[in-house]
């Protein structure tokens, strides 16, 4: 079995409101054997995408490649807009090693809900992905059972929010109640794109206009929260 951890701690800072969440980037990053275009940071991988999409909507003009210029980029524009990310997989272990959230075994979850408790101005989480096995959304489910919250549906069109009440036990004395949004935002691997194609939504933008791609769908949805 190849045990699969997590090469970055979460990205968070004292001012962050947003915080991306993921699961595991892919075992290259574990190991060290980047490809030419990755970035060693989070959602570093050239082939998830993430980053694109936030180069096209904010006109980064973002590097591609192992240096620690690009790592920087990435930071800045986290910081400047006030997002974190945080990952919730810790570890996991695989029979096959491949980047598939179907394959991984013996998950060890990050406590999601001890974070927002250390930085209070975070009032969103961005899942990058849906509710599908192992995916952000489904383990999110799982590790919130520890604490007894419950994800109230807010919109279930895609992307689809919910939102719960943090629990008053884990606020500072005599402080408001907190309520956490959450957002499911399609993935952006490019195995989403299958699913994607199957989209109501997209069918009928797609028909407005043939030119219209599963990348295009993305910008739709990733424009307003990232």
């Amino acid at each position: 079995m190849f045990k699969h951890t997590h090469p970055y701690q979460p990205f968070i800072k004292n001012d962050t409101k947003k915080l991306i969440v993921g699961t595991l980037p892919p075992p290259r990053f574990t190991t060290g054997n980047l490809l030419e275009k990755d970035v060693n940071f989070c959602y570093g991988s050239y082939y998830n995408s993430l980053w694109l999409f936030i180069d096209k909507i904010h006109n980064l003009n973002l590097r591609y490649n192992n240096s620690k210029a690009a790592v920087k980029e990435r930071q800045e524009y986290l910081i400047k807009h006030n997002i974190g990310v945080c990952d919730i997989v810790e570890s996991c272990e695989r029979e096959k090693v491949d980047a598939s959230d179907l394959g991984m075994q013996n998950c060890k979850l990050r406590d999601i809900i001890a974070y927002l408790k250390q930085f209070p101005n975070i009032d969103t989480l961005l899942f990058i992905g849906g509710n599908s096995k192992n995916g952000p959304e489904y383990f999110f489910r799982k590790h919130i059972k520890e604490y007894n919250i419950k994800l109230e549906l807010v919109s279930k069109e895609i992307p689809k929010i919910q939102e719960f009440v943090m629990p008053n036990k884990l606020l500072e004395v005599n402080s408001k109640q907190r309520i956490i949004k959450t957002v499911s935002l399609t993935s952006s691997s490019g195995a989403a794109n299958i699913s994607i194609g199957s989209n109501p939504l997209y069918k009928q933008l797609k028909a407005n206009n043939p030119k219209f791609n599963t990348f295009d769908f993305r910008i739709l949805q990733y424009q307003e929260y990232l």
